[in-house]
């Protein structure tokens, strides 16, 4: 079936994976484990409910320091990550091409606030043409229904939209609600699928 749209992740896909680097960073810093650190808090932004709009960042900062102890403030832990957050301009030309195409683009990301500052920073919503935010939407990849919600909003078809992420699970859903997929694991296999598709 022919795409006639394109949902990217944000962290991992268009940009570098700030938050995990990021995580990873802050636990090297204070002395912690950095796989457990990432899993405690990459699970307290569900838990919290950051990711959803249902929390502050500054509920989330306080339950990753309850749980690790670790002594730094909101601002100084956010620039660990955002910092890390580097828009690939590779990505970003190959969205400005797909557009060129006639093809729908747009952002798929559970992410939070964050996702907005880094806008105002790199101004890279201008490339989509729509952006579906977990914090905005009140849900996330987690949740399968989100892929259905997100069609509607586009008026697109399962079967015409390819989702791409560099999370399994995520990615997982999203095939299982008719999307053609791609796992991203880099530049290289991403092209050949696009070519694959004759997108490119």
């Amino acid at each position: 079936m022919k795409i006639h749209a394109v949902l990217l992740d944000f962290g991992g896909v268009l940009a570098e994976e700030g938050f995990q680097q990021g995580l990873c960073a802050i636990a090297e810093k204070f002395g912690l484990d950095r796989k457990r650190f990432f899993q405690l808090a990459n699970e307290a932004v569900y838990n919290t409910g950051y990711v959803t709009g249902a929390a502050s960042e500054n509920d989330y900062w306080n339950a990753v320091r309850k749980h690790s102890n670790i002594k730094a403030s909101d601002e100084e832990l956010r620039q660990e990550i955002l910092s890390r957050f580097i828009p690939r301009d590779w990505m970003l030309e190959t969205v400005r091409d797909l557009r060129k195409q006639g093809l729908l683009t747009a952002i798929l990301s559970d992410q939070s606030d964050w996702l907005d500052q880094l806008d105002s920073q790199y101004h890279f919503f201008q490339n989509f043409d729509a952006v579906f935010n977990s914090f905005h939407l009140g849900k996330t990849k987690r949740d399968p229904t989100i892929f259905a919600d997100t069609l509607q909003a586009l008026k697109v078809n399962a079967g015409e939209a390819l989702f791409v992420d560099d999370n399994f699970g995520h990615v997982d859903r999203a095939a299982a609600a008719g999307l053609q997929t791609h796992h991203f694991a880099g530049r290289e296999d991403f092209i050949k699928r696009l070519q694959k598709l004759g997108l490119q």
